[in-house]
């Protein structure tokens, strides 16, 4: 349960799976616990371990399980220093955007890209060490991505909630 795969659907369909109380269940625990056990897992949910075992493989197949990894702690890595940095394109034809998204998925300090319907186009989350590594991703490579008329820089004091992983609502 572990390891870092992440998981191709082999079902193309956006449409979400219907998910019972077991699934979701089983979600939950996953999302907080990657590396818990079948036999765990089956016990918490309240299922014998071969039917939990599917539906893990049912979830995984239809890709609303999209991989397995770690969550590593950014300050222990040197790397607190988070700042969010609206993004507004001088041009914004389809090539435009994927020339942009392209170059963006290249810069490993952007941690998030979330293209925005409002006054500005991207923003952007980006960590580093310090507002000094900041300045120069700032610099050398948000300020030379492709279509980038504007920037505005937005620094995090101090993170109040951080989410994490995603668990299924209801």
């Amino acid at each position: 349960m572990g390891d870092s795969t992440d998981f191709t659907p082999q079902d193309s369909a956006n449409a979400s799976p219907d998910l019972d109380r077991f699934d979701r269940a089983i979600l939950t625990i996953l999302a907080a616990e990657a590396r818990i056990s079948m036999t765990d897992l089956a016990a918490r949910v309240g299922l014998s371990k071969t039917p939990v075992q599917a539906r893990v493989r049912r979830l995984e197949r239809a890709g609303v399980i999209a991989g397995y990894r770690a969550i590593l702690s950014a300050r222990r890595l040197g790397l607190a220093h988070v700042a969010f940095v609206q993004i507004r394109l001088s041009d914004t034809r389809e090539a435009a955007l994927q020339a942009f998204n392209r170059a963006v998925r290249a810069i490993p300090e952007i941690e998030e890209c979330h293209m925005i319907a409002g006054g500005f186009d991207y923003l952007l989350k980006v960590r580093t060490e310090d507002i000094a590594a900041y300045r120069q991703v700032m610099a050398e490579r948000l300020s030379s991505l492709p279509h980038v008329a504007a920037t505005s820089t937005f620094v995090a004091m101090e993170t109040v909630k951080d989410a994490g992983p995603v668990t299924p609502i209801g």
